[in-house]
């Protein structure tokens, strides 16, 4: 439900609009509040979930998530909308971080791998089905209403999940270690405001405000004060609010940061984009659109788990070759589809290709997720997750903002969608070069990372 309120939502742009009257530029904040509430919470939500158990944090996080959906599926007004839109978000960042948390506490050895598989499955497929179900649920309630439903159906299962919660997860557990409940908040207040800092721009240009932009000076300001007051932490014996030694001891754990974040960056602006082509440029519904990017879901879905059971033995040129796998995908989509925009098997003609891009997509994410967190401590298990996921998160809402920027440039001075496409597949494919890169050089001087890795014991 977390991942797909990222992206569901940018196919029923229009119905908002229609149903609460309201512009463009307002409207944007209905995608990029959330996103933005999101990111700011992640780390600290792992914090809060080492400290006082997954359970309590998790039960928590839904509990809002619910709450404040229900709220957005009732708004009255965009302010309403927006408002219950920024709770989701920040319900979102202290649930989302205990998954990992929990697999690191519960799962050792090729189980972790199958177990970070499954989530990796989970995170794309997400991704991915978001436009296709966001279109269904138009299609069946209505352009003017239509959207409302797509937040009240996260109501009755958010409902059915806290009470599994309640049965299925455990609080804390023995390989959590010992139970330090000191919080560090002074640390989360600059990585917050370092976050938001770099976010907020970025969601302010989706929107057409540049101001905004002036605050990006700030970022490496706030980054260098919330780096030295970690390492004063740690020098004291405090609770740090992410032990930065990760980041240099940890064999995969920055390049992983690396990578995950490159990846999401060029990975995730590509559906808004397509979507975004489909309906305007070639008069496509939402619905048609969602479908059409089905092969991608089905591609993810198929590689993911099988990426899991294999990253053990394989190790790090797992990634190397999923990127590879997924970048030629989306060169034959550049190819193809522009050329096929007017013909009877454009619905085939894309299959291919997003079939490609998707079963190499599928397969960069869980490996990177497991080689990334396989030697943090199970103590640090939901911080460490968190500073991965928001790497992430600040890739997919950079990457929305950058794509999305040269579609429409491209648009407005060619005058041609399918030109339009090209420049921002192109753009797509730069960003995810970098994060190839950076798994190669993961691959090549990293020493655990040349080998497969032993998973069991640590």
């Amino acid at each position: 439900m977390v991942l797909l309120d990222v992206t569901i939502v940018n196919v029923a742009i229009p119905s908002v609009r229609t149903g609460l009257d309201t512009s463009a530029g307002t409207i944007q904040w209905v995608v990029s509040g959330y996103a933005l509430a999101l990111g700011l919470v992640l780390v600290i939500g792992g914090r809060l979930g080492d400290a006082y158990g997954r359970r309590q944090m998790m039960t928590l996080g839904l509990t809002g998530f619910v709450l404040s959906s229900a709220v957005a599926g009732l708004a009255p007004h965009v302010a309403v909308l927006i408002g219950a839109r920024l709770v989701q978000g920040f319900a979102a960042g202290l649930l989302t971080p205990q998954s990992s948390g929990l697999i690191q506490s519960l799962f050792r050895g090729r189980e972790r791998g199958v177990a970070f598989g499954l989530f990796g499955f989970t995170v794309s497929v997400s991704s991915a089905i978001g436009p296709i179900l966001g279109g269904l649920l138009i299609a069946a309630f209505g352009e003017e209403n239509g959207w409302r439903w797509i937040f009240l159906v996260n109501v009755p299962i958010g409902a059915v999940l806290l009470v599994a919660i309640a049965r299925l997860v455990p609080g804390r557990v023995e390989s959590d270690g010992p139970r330090d409940t000191r919080l560090d908040v002074r640390g989360a207040v600059l990585l917050g405001a370092t976050v938001l800092a770099l976010l907020y721009p970025v969601v302010s240009l989706e929107s057409g405000q540049r101001l905004p932009l002036l605050l990006l000076v700030l970022v490496p300001v706030l980054g260098t004060a919330f780096v030295r007051h970690e390492r004063a932490v740690v020098r004291r014996d405090g609770a740090p609010l992410l032990d930065l030694s990760l980041l240099r001891s940890t064999p995969g754990y920055a390049s992983g940061i690396v990578i995950g974040s490159l990846y999401f960056t060029g990975f995730t602006g590509i559906f808004l984009v397509l979507s975004v082509y489909f309906q305007d440029g070639l008069g496509y519904s939402p619905l048609q659109a969602g479908l059409l990017l089905t092969p991608f879901a089905v591609g993810s879905a198929v590689a993911s788990p099988l990426a899991g059971r294999l990253v053990s033995r394989v190790g790090r040129p797992l990634t190397v070759g999923s990127l590879v796998v997924m970048m030629a995908g989306l060169v034959a989509l550049a190819v193809v589809t522009p050329s096929a925009q007017d013909s009877p098997w454009m619905w085939l003609l894309v299959a291919g290709p997003l079939l490609v891009a998707g079963l190499g997509g599928g397969a960069t994410v869980s490996p990177n997720i497991t080689l990334s967190l396989d030697e943090v401590p199970p103590r640090m298990g939901g911080a460490a997750g968190g500073a991965l996921q928001t790497g992430q998160r600040i890739g997919a809402a950079i990457g929305a903002a950058v794509l999305m920027t040269a579609y429409q440039v491209a648009v407005s001075r060619l005058d041609d969608p399918g030109a339009a496409l090209r420049w921002a597949l192109g753009t797509s494919l730069v960003l995810l070069g970098g994060a190839l890169a950076a798994a190669v050089w993961s691959w090549r001087v990293e020493p655990d990372s040349r080998a497969p890795v032993s998973l069991a014991g640590r």
